[in-house]
C-alpha cells in the first residue's frame, strides 16, 4: 500500500490553533509533514527560519497527533537564497519519499489564488491539491499584534508555543 503525505506548508510565524484545526482533519494521512516557509514566495517577512522551525517542534508536541513531523526540506532549497516555491518542494519531496502519494494541503486563502502558485498547472497534474479550510479561524498576525500590545495569545495558539511567545527572549520577533 502506497504511503499517504500530506505536505502542509506555512510561514508559522508562529504555529496557531487554526493550524492545529487543519491538522486534526488529516488524521488520515500516514505522515503530515510540517514544512516552514525558509523564504516566501511572496516576500512576507517573518521571524528567522530557526525560531519558526523551534516553535513548530513545540506545536507538534503541544498537538499531540502521532502522523505529525518537522520537515526542514526548504532550507536546503532555499539555501542559495532564493524564494523556494511549492513547485520545487513537492518535485524535491517526490524524489525523497519516491513512492509516496503527496497531497499538497492548501487553505482557502490559497486555494483562490493557487492558479497564481508557480507551475500550478503542473502541480494539479503530478499531485493531489486538498482545499482544507480552518475549523478556528486565528491568523498568526492575530498573535503578532497580540504581543505588541501586551495582550494574552493563549487561545491562540497551544500553551507551550504561547509559553515560548511570550518569554521575553521571543519578544523581538
Amino acid at each position: 500500500m502506497t504511503e499517504q503525505i500530506a505536505v502542509f506548508g506555512s510561514a508559522f510565524n508562529p504555529p496557531t490553533q487554526g493550524h492545529a484545526s487543519v491538522l486534526a482533519q488529516l488524521n488520515h494521512f500516514d505522515q503530515v509533514l510540517l514544512v516552514p516557509s525558509y523564504k516566501h514566495a511572496w516576500g512576507k517577512a517573518m521571524a528567522p527560519y530557526d525560531t519558526r522551525c523551534a516553535w513548530v517542534r513545540t506545536f507538534i508536541d503541544d498537538v499531540a497527533l502521532s502522523n505529525l513531523t518537522l520537515c526542514q526540506r526548504e532550507a536546503s532549497l532555499g539555501a542559495e537564497g532564493d524564494p523556494v516555491t511549492t513547485f520545487m518542494l513537492l518535485s524535491a519531496l517526490q524524489q525523497d519519499y519516491p513512492e509516496a502519494a503527496l497531497t499538497f494541503v492548501v487553505g482557502p486563502d490559497n486555494l483562490v489564488k493557487f492558479g497564481q502558485f508557480a507551475n500550478s498547472d503542473e502541480i494539479l497534474a503530478r499531485w493531489s491539491v486538498l482545499g482544507m479550510p480552518e475549523k478556528v479561524v486565528v491568523r498568526s498576525t492575530h498573535i503578532r499584534e497580540r504581543l505588541q500590545q501586551g495582550l494574552p495569545i493563549s487561545e491562540l495558539t497551544t500553551p507551550n508555543v504561547a509559553a515560548q511567545l511570550t518569554d521575553s527572549a521571543f519578544r523581538a520577533y
